[in-house]
């Protein structure tokens, strides 16, 4: 996801750093929450989880192979604090894992996650926000007895790494802006097959459309934000087909794909204002998106039909209410919701502030 404030976050926030003033008990290096039943202004959504700063931005979800939630902090809203992998553990949140930093920028930056048909854990590290010079890397935590081990890249040269899936031994990314001279609104789909991904030689990415790996190419169209940030969440269906769309022009995509993964078709599919995270129920092919704009959670049928699960106003999160969410997750008929909470231009969401939380929606 972009962000045209982050600059001035970054070096203003560390200077008078916000305290969570949410009342919270913390054991060691968990943080328990106490849920509340909140009606939204749309939709029932409730708080799942109360961060303290130390978590103060919260992004992609995973669902592991024991069906525990992992969560990717990458602390963009105040980087004094270093990024963490957290894993949800009943009614708490515990440290899981601590990304390494890269040691051109001094910081880790993990956005979405996933875990690969070989058991391991991928994630985006997002290093746009630290150095827009094709820094970011997608990294492997090697699990080991269910636990994680070492982190090490398995591509490198990306330049805003977002969205990650795994379809079958074919990973999926999306890459949200390129900003190339002769492309400067475009951002892609890469694949990657598990073969290619080797820890010790790292996929090296060459920047613009000649990459082999390049599956399809998206041109950001004018907004009101002025955002040109393009493919951002990723997903597929029943089907097998996939689904992405623009964070700043909310045009979402639908492609059909070739037996052997390769790009067979690309349609415009829904319209929205924002597109952040998304997710596909595959027993419906029912899409469940991230609004970031409007602080809201819409529906997008299998037909492209859109309506809304939730949405709020401008508000701080503290009761559970929608803070600019960024990713969902579906486990069972619940809607796991991260609250990303750092605002762009012209977004219903208008302050980084506390609480920092983590929001759900149990679905009929």
């Amino acid at each position: 996801m972009n962000n045209t404030l982050i600059i001035l976050l970054l070096t203003s926030v560390t200077i008078g750093c916000q305290k969570n003033q949410r009342e919270q008990t913390q054991t060691g290096d968990s943080t328990t929450s106490t849920t509340q039943n909140t009606e939204a202004a749309t939709g029932n959504v409730q708080l799942l989880q109360n961060l303290p700063e130390s978590y103060n931005t919260p992004d992609g979800l995973a669902l592991a192979p024991d069906s525990s939630v992992i969560l990717s902090v990458p602390n963009f809203g105040n980087p004094s604090f270093p990024a963490a992998l957290l894993r949800l553990e009943g009614d708490s949140l515990r440290m899981f894992f601590a990304p390494p930093a890269l040691t051109e920028t001094g910081h880790a930056a993990p956005m979405d996650l996933a875990y690969g048909p070989d058991g391991n854990l991928y994630y985006a590290d997002n290093q746009f926000f630290f150095n827009k010079n094709y820094k970011s890397r997608l990294m492997r935590i090697t699990i080991q007895n269910g636990k994680p081990t070492k982190a090490e890249p398995v591509i490198t040269g990306l330049r805003l790494p977002n969205a990650i899936v795994w379809k079958g031994s074919t990973l999926y990314i999306t890459d949200s802006q390129w900003d190339t001279d002769d492309r400067p609104k475009d951002s892609a789909i890469l694949r990657f097959s598990m073969a290619e991904l080797n820890p010790g030689k790292p996929v090296q990415m060459k920047p613009g459309p000649t990459d082999p790996h390049v599956l399809t190419t998206f041109t950001t169209q004018a907004n009101e934000s002025g955002i040109d940030n393009g493919a951002d969440g990723l997903d597929y269906d029943s089907k097998g087909n996939l689904y992405t769309g623009g964070f700043g022009d909310g045009i979402m995509y639908k492609m059909t794909l070739k037996p052997d993964g390769s790009l067979n078709q690309k349609t415009q599919f829904a319209k929205l204002d924002c597109v952040d995270g998304l997710i596909v129920d595959r027993a419906t092919d029912q899409l469940y998106v991230c609004d970031s704009k409007n602080n809201a959670i819409r529906l997008v049928s299998p037909d492209g039909k859109v309506s809304t699960l939730a949405e709020n106003g401008d508000n701080d999160g503290g009761n559970g209410q929608l803070d600019q969410p960024a990713e969902v997750l579906l486990r069972g008929r619940r809607l796991f919701i991260s609250n990303y909470d750092l605002p762009e231009a012209k977004f219903k969401n208008q302050r980084f502030d506390a609480p920092h939380t983590m929001s759900f929606v149990d679905l009929k």
